[in-house]
């Protein structure tokens, strides 16, 4: 078992995302002004406990690498559980790519998992968590300290293999 965290508590950091009303002209954006040619796009709709509330996430994704960063677009789906992302967009429904969070891959085991949620501490507090088969993921609400959700995410040996192999990866070299 990997031992708990000691050292900086950001270190790690595999992906940014953002969120937006329009999937498809974020995509546009990200190819001609990033040049980011393609995104593996995907629906998902998963059980989620927000901020205490249960209920079913709905989202659409689209995931790139560009070097060692994941950029992640996400359109929320519904106007339930989904507002933790929604409530980052204006309120006049014009079209923005709105920074959400930064995620923290946690390596090792399941018990690696729980020893690192463990040591987040009160100070972190857990505002979202998903379950997904072959996965676990939270986001801490750190608004207040650093302006932003992080989310911390695990993966099996299977699904980081199969993400790894349909994920568009690019270098910007």
């Amino acid at each position: 078992m990997i031992p708990p965290l000691t050292g900086p508590a950001l270190g790690n950091v595999m992906q940014i995302a953002w969120v937006t009303r329009d999937l498809e002209r974020s995509l546009e954006q990200f190819k001609a002004i990033y040049r980011v040619p393609e995104f593996l796009i995907m629906d998902q709709t998963f059980p989620a406990i927000v901020f205490g509330e249960k209920g079913e996430m709905k989202l659409r994704l689209a995931l790139a690498n560009v070097d060692a960063i994941q950029l992640e677009l996400i359109q929320p789906m519904g106007d339930g559980l989904e507002r933790i992302y929604s409530d980052v967009l204006p309120r006049d429904g014009r079209h923005v790519n709105a920074f959400h969070h930064i995620c923290v891959k946690v390596e090792g085991t399941l018990d690696d998992w729980d020893a690192y949620i463990a040591a987040l501490g009160p100070e972190r507090p857990v505002a979202y968590v998903g379950f997904v088969e072959g996965a676990r993921f939270c986001y801490t609400d750190e608004r207040d300290t650093i302006g932003m959700y992080v989310e911390h995410v695990w993966f099996s040996p299977e699904v980081a293999a199969r993400m790894q192999a349909a994920i568009p990866t690019y270098s910007s070299r």
